[in-house]
C-alpha cells in the first residue's frame, strides 16, 4: 500500500505569490522563461531555470547553473519572499481551467515506493534529462517542483478534501495569465493529517505517474543517494526518504491529444501514400478540420486537405494494453513501414504537438512547408494509462498531455534537516 507523508512546505508570502509562481520547467525553453521573468526579481524561474541568469551560450548542464539555482532559492528565503511552515501538514491544491476542476492533495511520497513499484510508471526517461533533474535536487537539496501523480479515487479521501475546502479559507487563490485558477488550502488539523496518511496506506495500493517521470526518478534516486551518504534507513524520519507530489483522483484528470507532424513522405507521392493508407484504414476526405471523436480514428492533414482515417480491425489488438493505442496503430501501420521512422525519441523527421495548441497549429506547421503531413490523435484515457502501468509496460513517447499544468513555486520540499 502507498505511503504519503505530510511536510513543512516552503511557500511564498501571500502578497508575493502571484509574482513568484511560474510554469513548469519543461513547458518552455530558456529564452521564453527569460522573457516571462523579465523585470521580476522573485520569479521562481530563477530557481528551476537558473540558466536565465547566464548568457545564451552558457552550457545549461554546467555545475554553475545548479549552484546558481540554489543561490537564488536561498536569496528568496533570506528576503522573506519564501517562508517555511512551522508544522508538517498536507495541502489541498485545486486547479480550474475552462470549467474543468481537479483537486489534489499535496504531500510527500516514499522513495521506496518508487523502487518497490508501488509508484507505477508508463514512460522511459532520457538519461540526459534525468541527470539534469537529479543535479537540481543534489545542488538545491530541495524538491523544487512537485510531480503529478494519480490514484484510483477513494470516496473517503474526496469527502475529507471537500470538508477542508468548506471549513477553511484558502491561503492562495490566484488566476494566472493563461486563465487557470489556482487555489491552495492547508490541511493541518491533526486528526485530518492522520486520516490522510491512514487512507492512502489502507485504500490506495498503487500510485500512478501522470506527468513528471524525470522529476520522479530524480526525487527518488537522489533521495537514496542522500540516505546512503548519511548511513540512514527508510524509517529514520529524514526528509530524504520522501519527495514532493500532488496526488489527484483518477476520475478528475483530463488527458488531451498529443499529435504528430512529419517532415516528408519518404519518397512517396501524396497519391501513392493515400493508396497505401487504404490497406490499413478507411480513408475519408473531410471538408473541414477533423478532430477524432473516438478510439481508432485519426485525423490527417495533407496538401491542404483533412482526412478521417478509421483503423481496420486487423490493425490493433484490443487485448494488448499498448497495441490498442492509436499511437501504436499509427507507428505500426504508417510511421515504420512507410516512413522508416522507428525511433520516435531520436528521429528528427517527426515532431510532437500538444493538443492544447489546437488543430490550427498542425495546419500551420504543414502549410509553412516545415512539415508535409500531420496526424491528429484521439487522447488516451486514464484507464488505458493505468492498464499499461499495472502491466509494467511502457507507452510510446509523447502520448499523454495533461491539462491544466501545475504551477511551480507554490510549495517546495526541503531535504535538509
Amino acid at each position: 500500500m502507498s505511503i504519503v507523508k505530510p511536510f513543512k512546505a516552503v511557500r511564498p508570502a501571500e502578497d508575493k505569490v502571484a509574482d513568484v509562481v511560474c510554469r513548469p520547467y519543461d513547458v518552455l525553453n530558456a529564452a521564453e522563461a527569460r522573457e516571462e521573468a523579465a523585470g521580476n526579481p522573485v520569479s521562481f524561474y530563477l530557481v528551476i531555470k537558473p540558466e536565465i541568469d547566464f548568457p545564451d551560450d552558457q552550457d545549461h548542464y554546467d555545475e554553475s547553473i545548479y549552484k546558481k539555482g540554489r543561490e537564488n532559492y536561498s536569496l528568496l528565503k533570506e528576503h522573506g519572499v519564501l517562508l517555511k511552515d512551522d508544522k508538517e501538514q498536507y495541502y489541498v491544491y485545486e486547479l480550474i481551467m475552462d470549467g474543468h476542476t481537479q483537486t489534489g492533495i499535496v504531500g510527500c511520497c516514499a522513495i521506496d515506493d518508487y523502487f518497490n513499484n508501488v509508484i507505477k510508471k508508463h514512460e522511459l526517461t532520457r538519461p540526459d534529462k534525468e541527470e539534469d533533474r537529479k543535479n537540481h535536487v543534489r545542488y538545491g537539496k530541495i524538491n523544487a517542483e512537485p510531480v503529478f501523480f494519480s490514484y484510483p479515487h477513494v470516496d473517503a479521501i474526496d469527502a475529507l478534501v471537500d470538508k477542508v475546502k468548506k471549513a477553511n479559507d484558502p491561503v492562495y487563490d490566484i488566476t494566472t495569465k493563461d486563465g487557470i485558477q489556482h487555489t491552495l488550502w492547508v490541511l493541518g488539523e491533526d486528526q485530518d493529517i492522520a486520516q490522510v496518511e491512514q487512507l492512502f496506506n489502507a485504500q490506495v495500493p498503487s500510485i500512478y505517474v501522470a506527468d513528471g517521470h524525470h522529476r520522479t526518478a530524480a526525487g527518488a534516486l537522489v533521495g537514496k543517494e542522500f540516505r546512503d551518504e548519511a548511513g540512514g534507513n527508510a524509517n529514520d524520519g529524514k526528509r530524504y526518504n520522501y519527495f514532493m507530489a500532488v496526488l489527484f483522483p483518477d476520475n478528475q484528470l483530463k488527458i488531451i491529444d498529443y499529435n504528430r507532424v512529419v517532415t516528408d513522405l519518404n519518397g512517396l507521392s501524396s497519391e501513392e501514400f493515400l493508396q497505401r493508407l487504404e490497406q490499413s484504414f478507411e480513408v475519408e476526405k473531410k471538408d473541414a478540420q477533423y478532430k477524432p471523436e473516438r478510439l481508432h480514428t485519426i485525423g490527417m492533414y495533407l496538401d491542404g486537405t483533412w482526412y478521417k482515417l478509421t483503423a481496420k480491425d486487423n490493425t490493433y489488438d484490443d487485448n494488448d494494453p499498448v497495441g490498442v493505442l492509436d499511437v501504436t496503430i499509427l507507428s505500426k501501420q504508417v510511421l515504420e513501414p512507410m516512413f522508416d521512422i522507428v525511433d520516435l525519441r531520436r528521429d528528427k523527421r517527426i515532431d510532437f504537438v500538444g493538443g492544447i495548441r489546437g488543430l490550427g497549429e498542425l495546419e500551420k506547421r504543414v502549410n509553412s512547408g516545415e512539415m508535409k503531413v500531420a496526424f491528429a490523435m484521439y487522447p488516451v484515457s486514464m484507464q488505458q494509462l493505468i492498464d499499461i502501468s499495472d502491466a509494467d509496460l511502457i507507452m510510446p513517447p509523447k502520448v499523454t498531455w495533461f491539462e491544466p499544468k501545475l504551477r511551480s513555486g507554490l510549495f517546495i520540499h526541503e531535504l535538509e534537516a
